[in-house]
């Protein structure tokens, strides 16, 4: 089984300098190598405090150079709202420059907010993320590629700057889409899944999808790599885990509010967080979640791994305003007890993988 961290970079108020905040995700990100996690994921967002990440590849590249082992993953890259023909060449950039450590993972993105600023029109983002694809795998795998698509084209055109990696980084694609899924499976691409603070169901619903998807196009269902983005956090401090729990649904709300197109913000920058009927309470979250006890996380995470099957684990960092000296001791605590105990239960000798 693979660990991850997941490092959203957030920014809660202007208690939060930006600077800060990306230092702290740097440094949560070098200390995820130290204790032990598989790879580090930096998200992609714009024109808010949801996120202070604008170029998960800058991420990467800057990361590369402070770490030797720890595999380097964007998510995801929110593919409209680039033109691919660069981010070719930027992705080989950032594989080359960690030694072939990229993950490379991509995504339609849902956020209206961002969308707009840029100029691109979110209802075919969907569409326009497939056609995308298409364009970065063509550049990937050939020397001199053409493209004459719906949304984009482009005439005979090499990229200098090629992967390390080949014929491409691995690829995951960001989705809950019974048709993203299936193109995974086609092309040999992997997941990035998220059941959000919902608990076994939603994750045994989200198993049954995948399994379809892979049926679909005659796969079977361990062709492709699974990574479950889940907010776990171990304490017997229940000031610690209450504010934990608190930022996690801080986050939550924000998503929600981007997602259905209804942010709201007193001076054009920093959201409002809005309570909502969809909030889950504490307990709730804890029931739901890998939260509490070090043996309670261990346990539910087995449950959990035991339902969904994934064969990573990316752990939620970086969330709200949550104390980053806690997350660095969170952060070794797993390194050095929560992911051997797990391996450990799932028969694995320390540095296997699934």
């Amino acid at each position: 089984m693979e660990f991850a961290t997941f490092i959203l970079a957030s920014q809660r108020g202007y208690h939060q300098s930006s600077e800060s905040v990306i230092r702290n995700s740097i440094e949560q990100a070098v200390l995820s190598e130290q204790a032990g996690f598989n790879t580090a994921w930096f998200a992609e967002h714009h024109f808010n405090n949801y996120s202070l990440v604008p170029s998960p590849l800058m991420m990467v590249a800057h990361c590369a150079g402070r770490t030797n082992s720890i595999r380097l993953g964007t998510g995801v890259c929110v593919l409209p709202l680039y033109q691919p023909q660069r981010l070719l060449s930027e992705i080989g950039f950032a594989d080359i420059v960690s030694s072939g450590r990229l993950e490379l993972g991509v995504g339609s993105g849902y956020q209206q907010f961002e969308f707009e600023r840029f100029g691109v029109d979110i209802d075919a983002a969907p569409a326009v993320c497939s056609e995308y694809l298409d364009v970065l795998l063509k550049g990937l795998k050939q020397k001199i590629f053409e493209h004459d698509g719906q949304y984009i084209k482009i005439p005979s055109t090499a990229i200098s700057v090629r992967t390390v990696q080949k014929p491409t980084p691995p690829i995951w694609i960001a989705t809950a889409s019974g048709y993203s899924m299936g193109r995974a499976y086609r092309e040999g691409h992997n997941l990035f899944v998220t059941a959000f603070h919902d608990g076994l169901d939603a994750l045994s619903t989200l198993r049954d999808n995948i399994e379809k998807a892979a049926l679909s196009k005659n796969k079977d269902v361990a062709d492709a790599k699974i990574s479950l983005l889940r907010c776990c956090y171990a304490s017997d401090n229940e000031t610690e885990i209450n504010s934990y729990l608190d930022n996690a649904r801080f986050q939550r709300r924000l998503s929600e509010a981007l997602h259905q197109r209804r942010q709201q913000s007193q001076d054009g920058y920093l959201l409002q967080e809005t309570p909502t009927q969809q909030d889950l309470s504490f307990q709730t979250m804890r029931d739901n979640l890998p939260v509490g006890s070090v043996n309670r996380v261990i346990d539910r995470l087995l449950e959990e791994i035991s339902v969904l099957k994934p064969s990573q684990i990316a752990m939620h960092c970086q969330l709200g305003d949550f104390d980053h000296q806690t997350m660095l001791r969170q952060i070794e605590l797993w390194g050095d007890t929560i992911i051997p105990a797990v391996n450990k239960s799932l028969g694995h000798a320390p540095g296997m993988t699934e």
